[in-house]
Parts: C-alpha cells; sequence; structure tokens
C-alpha cells in the first residue's frame, strides 16, 4: 500500500467514528473528582489518558528487523498509557503521583528479555508541594516535572497542538533524567501576569558503563546536582500552575500570549578524552527563548489560531549528538535505524508550531490543521567538506475533536531527512494515525 490509501483509510475511519465516539462528553465536567469535605475544597482527583499510534514508516538506508532487511514497517503501537491522581489536601498542600507505560510495539517496550511483551510501569511524577505564600511562592520536592529551559520542556501530554513534542525539548531524557522529570526541589509562584518556576535537582547516573570517546562528550557518571528555570509573562488571560503540565492548544478557550526564558546548567555533565589523552570534564548549559499565542478569531464561528515558537541554544560539550528514533520500527542497523534522526546535541534548534481551528460546523466534531517545522544544526554533525548538514523536520496534520481533547483523531505526515550518508541525505516519509482518549 501507498502512503495515499493509508491517507485515506485514516480519513474514512476519523469520519465514520465520529457519530458514536461523541457520546458522554456532555457529562464529563470535572472528571472523576472526589470531595473530601463538603464544599468541595478539599479533594482528590483521578485522570487517565490513552494514545494509541498505527503508523506507516519508510525506514533508513540499511534498516533491519530480526536479521532481515526493513525497508517500510506498518505497526501499531501503544505512545503513551498513563494515570496521575493528585489531591488538595487543605490549600496550603497538594500531592501528586503519576504513573504509567510508554513506548510499546510488538519486539521493544517490554519487560527486560521479553521484547515488547509485559511492560514495567513506572512513576512518572511522585512529589509534594506545600504553598508558602499565597500564590507567590510554593516549594515542592520529589520525582517532579516543574523543569527550566522552555514552555515544551514543562509540556503536558494530554493537550498537544502536533501530534507529539519535538523531543529535543527534552534535552537529557532518560539520560540525565527519568523521562523528563528529576529527583529535586522546586520552587513556583505567581506574580500577577509573572510566573516563574526554578530547581534543584540531584541528576540521575548517566552512562553508567563508563564510555568515554575521543574528543566528543558523552555524559559523565559522575555529574550530581543541576539548577533550571522556566520564567514567563503572560499578556491577557492568566494559566494555572496548579500543576506543572503547560497547555499546547485551548482550542479558541482561553486569550493566551506568553512570552518566557529558560535555563538548565550543570557542572561537570559531560567528559571526553582530549588529543593529549586526557579525561577533560564540560558543564552543560542549555537556554531557550520562546512565544506561545492561542487566540479565539470569532465568538460567532469559534475559530482560532495557536503558535508556538522557540529557540534554543544547547552546549552539551563537544561534537554531541544523539541519534532518537520514537517507536522505532527496526531493531537493527546502528543508531541511524527506522525512523531515528539526529535530535538533541550541541548547537542551536529553531521550532514552530501553527495550528487553525476551523469554524464550528458541528456539535459532534471540530477540526484543527496544523503544521510544525524544526531547523537544528548541530556541530558535531558535518559533511566531508567538515560544514555542518542541518537536520530539518517537517511534520504536518489535523487533528479531529469529538469532545475536545478528551476524544481526539490525529493523522500525521511527517518528512525526515535519512542521515544514514551525511553527504547525500534522502528524505523519508512517516504517516501516523492516532487515537487519543482521556477521562
Amino acid at each position: 500500500m501507498k502512503i495515499k490509501d493509508y491517507c485515506l483509510i485514516a480519513l474514512l475511519i476519523v469520519v465514520f467514528s465520529g457519530n458514536f465516539l461523541a457520546q458522554g462528553y456532555q457529562d464529563y465536567e470535572t472528571g472523576l473528582k472526589v470531595k473530601i469535605n463538603e464544599s468541595g475544597s478539599r479533594y482528590f482527583r483521578l485522570l487517565a489518558w490513552n494514545q494509541i499510534w498505527l503508523k506507516y514508516n519508510e525506514n533508513n538506508t540499511g534498516s533491519t528487523l530480526a536479521g532481515k532487511p526493513e525497508n517500510t514497517a506498518v505497526d501499531l503501537s501503544l505512545r503513551r498509557i498513563r494515570l496521575l491522581m493528585y489531591a488538595q489536601l487543605t490549600d496550603k498542600f497538594i500531592i501528586v503521583t503519576h504513573f504509567g507505560i510508554n513506548n510499546q510495539n510488538t519486539f521493544s517496550g517490554g519487560a527486560p528479555g521479553q521484547g515488547g511483551k509485559k511492560p514495567q510501569l513506572f512513576m512518572h511524577d511522585a512529589y509534594a508541594e506545600h504553598k508558602i505564600w499565597k500564590n507567590y511562592i510554593s516549594l515542592g520536592a520529589g520525582l517532579h516535572y516543574w523543569n527550566g529551559i522552555s514552555r515544551s520542556t514543562n509540556a503536558s501530554t494530554l493537550n498537544f497542538l502536533a501530534i507529539d513534542a519535538p523531543i529535543f525539548n527534552w534535552t537529557n531524557i532518560d539520560k540525565s533524567d527519568q523521562f523528563g522529570r528529576y529527583l529535586g526541589i522546586y520552587a513556583k509562584g505567581k506574580i500577577k501576569k509573572f510566573d516563574y518556576r526554578i530547581a534543584a535537582n540531584d541528576a540521575f547516573q548517566a552512562n553508567d558503563s563508563k564510555v568515554i570517546f575521543d574528543n566528543a562528550a558523552e555524559y559523565n557518571p559522575h555529574a550530581k546536582w543541576m539548577t533550571a528555570g522556566y520564567f514567563n509573562y503572560q499578556f491577557f488571560d492568566e494559566e494555572s500552575n496548579l500543576l506543572p503540565y503547560m497547555v499546547g492548544t485551548y482550542l479558541g478557550s482561553k486569550k493566551v500570549l506568553t512570552v518566557g526564558a529558560g535555563f538548565q546548567h550543570q557542572k561537570n555533565a559531560m567528559w571526553m578524552r582530549n588529543s593529549a589523552g586526557d579525561t577533560v570534564n564540560q558543564d552543560q548549559l542549555l537556554l531557550s527563548g520562546d512565544v506561545f499565542l492561542d487566540l479565539p478569531l470569532s465568538k460567532k464561528h469559534k475559530d482560532a489560531i495557536t503558535f508556538y515558537g522557540v529557540y534554543y541554544n544547547y552546549n552539551m560539550g563537544t561534537n554531541y549528538v544523539r541519534h532518537i528514533g520514537i517507536l522505532n520500527p527496526s531493531d537493527g542497523g546502528g543508531v541511524l535505524r527506522g525512523n531515528a534522526v539526529p535530535t538533541i546535541g550541541t548547537g542551536s534548534i529553531l521550532y514552530g508550531q501553527l495550528g487553525y481551528l476551523v469554524p464550528e460546523f458541528s456539535s459532534k466534531l471540530r477540526i484543527q490543521p496544523y503544521a510544525a517545522f524544526s531547523h537544528a544544526r548541530f556541530k558535531g554533525l558535518r559533511d566531508a567538506n567538515d560544514k555542518i548538514v542541518p537536520v530539518n523536520i517537517l511534520d504536518a496534520g489535523i487533528n479531529f475533536y469529538m469532545a475536545g481533547h478528551h476524544l481526539k483523531w490525529t493523522v500525521n505526515y511527517r518528512l525526515r531527512p535519512d542521515f544514514a550518508d551525511v553527504n547525500n541525505l534522502k528524505n523519508r516519509n512517516e504517516l501516523t494515525l492516532q487515537l487519543m482518549v482521556y477521562l
């Protein structure tokens, strides 16, 4: 089957499922929320969400599966299966517990030695927080998601505009963090329109096998504490900071314009061996600036635009580059197998996304086309002429909302570069159909 055939199948599924998948939305209200006292000021709430992907992928050159060449792949995957609970014990205290699984397909993502079978639940967040002074300052500690760097580094996975995050927003994912989270102490607050979060984190050990390269940085297994922060100014409607997760699109329900900046710093985070054979430690410094806009356009038509733009400047040590392929459909062919691309490294990244919520024409369906583009320039990614080879990735898709973010189908097309030969890049296609439901 060709890509156009999968597109047609995906659209037919979305169109014909709209009539029955919307049932029950009007009764959702605040979801599963249990009052502890009569007024409801003391409560606990439970959220659950599943993201299921059906994906067609043109693999990178040299990809294999079970030892055989694999030029294309079609697979069904569990992108995220999560359960989150939080409780407001008094107006001063809150606890958050969040666990689940990620990235399971038929041959990977399972328990050790099980291939894709029996994935193990693990904690994503487990922290407690104390409000010290009004909304100005709260202190918390534990395994937390109050991150530095950017809005996208603090992104909620419930309400993306595009089908997913670009991944380079979580710079140390599953290296010195635990799936975007850190063990640490944080402070957060809101002073009128100014919102902030800062943290000191005891970083997880990365590179516990103590690998070290010549003239190319790798994680230093001896590195420890890091600091991080993100600060933004909210010009119109204010956003909630009860939980750390920042919204990707409000679907026109809010008028939001924020401008933000952030950082993360870890001393001696990386190490390498120089030309003299000496081990050299290098700091990690990550910086960003971003802008987010969610703007209703017409009360009558209920249409809206959403825009997010961010610039990252990453110093992760000499020539550091990391290749990542989410739900990679190949198990062989090196770091650039399957759908992997150079994703994170020392250098700069520009990323933008734009979506348009079309005028309301049905009580059961809202449509939102979007596009996203990233342009990365990593100092360690060079051709035979010693010129930096940029990494350009295009995503374009459509969200079909049957019950807002609670029930959504997404069709996403991706055009990505194949870096199997850095001197002769080829483009590869991906097509993904997502079903997203959350309670």
